[in-house]
């Protein structure tokens, strides 16, 4: 179990005027907010800037992927920007990961990068149609090595593969966990999931949560009692 386990709202809303008014109802309750491609594409740095401005953290979950030159260059485009948490996919290869790595620590010494496993809306039988043949806590592990070697200092991955991760990459790498849904609440496309409590107790150093959040009749509250759940485990 990770020493602290923290609540990053997934903020997959369409535009900046909806997500900054959703955020004011969150004030106050909510330190992490995970801004994604849907408002990245369409703001870009502005809306970076004006959700860190009320006094979030940013998590931009780019899941970058091309060659190691042009993900290189994209890190050091967001030189300047508060950014902490920043994602790639652990898939473009260990060139592609080290070259952010070197990127990150030559112009935003506090960002961290975080690899992309294994979507938590694929399972097997996805993977399978993508040519990998072994099933996804496999390829998670396998792609979780290749970025620990690479110098990725944490990860995106399923709550279901935690506790292999933990034993695997020690106390200290960061875990990211989407598919997390409190008990009771949809699932959504999500396929490998488990509960706020259950992920704390895997050994997840942050869970990602929107639509039980999102849709919730008072956010706020939505928020406190997703935190309590995470303090009772």
């Amino acid at each position: 179990m990770a020493k602290t386990t923290e609540v990053i709202l997934a903020l997959d809303v369409p535009t900046q005027q909806d997500a900054l008014a959703f955020l004011e109802r969150t004030r106050g309750e909510l330190t992490w907010v995970k801004i994604g491609l849907q408002l990245f594409t369409r703001h870009g740095p502005d809306i970076v800037k004006a959700v860190a401005d009320m006094g979030y953290k940013i998590f931009l979950d780019l899941k970058l992927h091309d060659i190691p030159n042009t993900v290189s260059s994209a890190v050091k485009s967001l030189k300047g920007l508060p950014v902490e948490l920043l994602t790639l996919h652990t898939v473009g290869g260990a060139e592609m990961m080290r070259w952010a790595v070197e990127a990150a620590k030559e112009t935003n010494p506090d960002l961290k990068l975080l690899g992309v496993t294994v979507l938590t809306s694929m399972d097997d039988a996805q993977l399978r149609e993508t040519g990998v043949p072994t099933g996804a806590p496999e390829q998670v592990e396998r792609l979780a090595r290749l970025g620990q070697a690479s110098g990725l200092p944490g990860f995106v991955c399923s709550p279901l593969e935690l506790p292999s991760l933990r034993k695997i990459l020690g106390d200290d790498s960061l875990l990211v966990t989407p598919g997390v849904r409190p008990a009771g609440a949809d699932l959504d496309e999500q396929k490998r999931v488990m509960t706020p409590r259950q992920a704390a107790q895997a050994g997840a150093s942050h869970i990602v949560v929107g639509r039980p959040i999102l849709k919730a009749p008072d956010p706020a509250q939505a928020v406190r009692a997703i935190a309590q759940e995470l303090r009772d485990a």
